[in-house]
């Protein structure tokens, strides 16, 4: 047997590889969109992709099953389980094999058994693995998806809070207990495979390390900690953080299907300011994907600065108008990163890209911006006189942990659906807490025509320690 790791560090997702040496046959548990990287290894490996094994309707990234299909005639197998609304779709002209608890399928001499692990979603399941071709009658590990992670779980509250399914949170969270209840039952020894880390909104306090085992869990997750239910719900749902918009996107996209990447168009290249200032008139969205200090800088008046790192796709997925075609602002160089980064999540309709700096060559002085950054021992005494507004573009649970008292809470995900509730009949300083989401809290500002701002550098990290205290 062959078992290979693939991690997504913008996505914080882990998809796993895995073969029967013995007949050449290999599936991909949990695939990401850009199925290259499974291609690549299992030519290397001598493998034949046949399956891909689907642990939920994922909620965070584009599934890559319905590509393995279209490229190499693969098997889905996915989920039975949950309700109507919790079906996939679409599947006439895919091979498929749907699953429900305790039922099995083999490839090649490894045996998957099928454990449903509702709570996180209600079609949730989990694979158990056993190597026949080792002599192994018992299974050794078990890939949870988003069912238990490395020191945590999966939240319960994203169909509520991103796809607006009332009630959902609470039924979740009850689900979830006796899942967890089911998982305590499991052998120690199993080892354990799930389908985020650290970083990932599918839960509040993932691990950074990539694998765990069952009795670990058992010992150290707080989740398994707990004998009631009541209490178990009440701990799982407090403090999870605001689900991105996109989760609802690709809730729908996993379940019906998306447009396949061979079909998508191809890009068109900005080469002078003349043509973004077009593409501008038009209504179109520009991302600048610099970074925070270059944008700050020099920029162009009207662009959203998200700067290409391991957060990009999150806010993206936050920010970016899914309904509009969007042009990026990027080093040519790094264009195709960016497209598996965007469409990862769904953002398909990317219609062009420009250089960015040698779009700011051609550029007039009076199309472009800078901004202003201060510290916080600069900005207390505007704020003690009363002489600026505080903007806090931290999460809520940040939020209610400490602030300041005069300032404003947005989170900024939801700044640019909220802009108009913005004060701005003074200076801004805006902070988050260590001024990174802050950086690009000010080019939503000034995109949106509210120029009268400042940054606050090292954001309220910084100031709890060198003012309040």
């Amino acid at each position: 047997m062959l078992i290979r790791y693939f991690y997504d560090e913008k996505l914080a997702h882990a998809s796993y590889l895995v073969g029967c040496q013995a007949t050449g046959e290999a599936v991909v548990v949990d695939p990401m969109r850009n199925i290259t990287p499974y291609i690549q290894t299992a030519e290397k490996e001598n493998l034949n992709i046949v399956g891909a094994l689907e642990t939920h309707i994922h909620a965070d990234f584009v599934s890559g099953s319905r590509e393995l299909a279209d490229r190499f005639d693969t098997k889905m197998y996915i989920s039975d389980e949950g309700d109507k609304d919790w079906k996939y779709q679409n599947l006439e002209n895919v091979p498929h094999q749907l699953l429900k608890d305790g039922d099995k399928f083999t490839i090649g001499n490894l045996v998957f058994e099928t454990m449903h692990t509702p709570g996180h979603t209600p079609e949730s399941i989990s694979f158990l693995l056993t190597d026949h071709g080792g002599g192994a009658d018992k299974p050794m590990g078990i890939f949870t998806g988003d069912f238990v992670f490395v020191g945590d779980i999966g939240r319960p509250d994203l169909l509520e809070k991103a796809a607006g399914i009332q009630g959902t949170s609470e039924s979740g969270a009850k689900a979830m207990y006796k899942s967890i209840e089911r998982f305590k039952e499991l052998p120690d020894y199993l080892q354990l495979w799930p389908a985020h880390g650290a970083g990932s909104a599918c839960g509040k306090a993932l691990g950074a390390v990539p694998s765990s085992t069952v009795g670990y869990e058992k010992q150290f997750n707080w989740a398994m900690k707990f004998n009631d239910e009541q209490s178990f719900s009440r701990a799982l749902l407090e403090g999870q953080p605001e689900p991105p918009y996109y989760f609802a996107v690709m809730k729908h996209v996993n379940k019906v299907g998306i447009e396949l990447i061979k079909n998508l168009q191809e890009l068109k290249v900005i080469s002078s300011f003349e043509e973004m200032q077009k593409v501008m008139a038009e209504g179109h969205q520009i991302v600048d994907t610099r970074t925070a200090e270059a944008f700050a800088e020099e920029h162009i008046s009207g662009t959203l600065n998200i700067p290409f790192n391991k957060s990009f796709t999150t806010w993206a997925g936050w920010l970016v108008d899914y309904t509009r075609p969007l042009y990026v602002l990027v080093d040519p160089e790094i264009v195709q990163e960016m497209l598996i980064a965007l469409r990862s999540i769904g953002i398909d309709d990317v219609a062009g890209f420009g250089d960015v700096e040698e779009i700011l060559k051609g550029a007039p002085s009076s199309s472009l911006e800078m901004y202003e950054s201060i510290t916080p021992l600069e900005a207390q005494p505007l704020i003690d006189n009363n002489e600026v507004h505080v903007l806090d573009v931290r999460n809520e649970t940040e939020w209610n942990e400490g602030h300041m008292e005069q300032a404003q809470h947005i989170m900024i995900g939801n700044l640019l659906k909220r802009i108009d509730e913005v004060k701005k009949d003074k200076k801004i300083v805006v902070h988050c807490q260590s001024g990174v989401r802050s950086a690009i809290a000010m080019s939503i500002l000034q995109a949106k025509g509210i120029s009268n701002i400042v940054n606050m550098t090292g954001g309220y990290s910084t100031w709890a320690k060198e003012v309040r205290n």
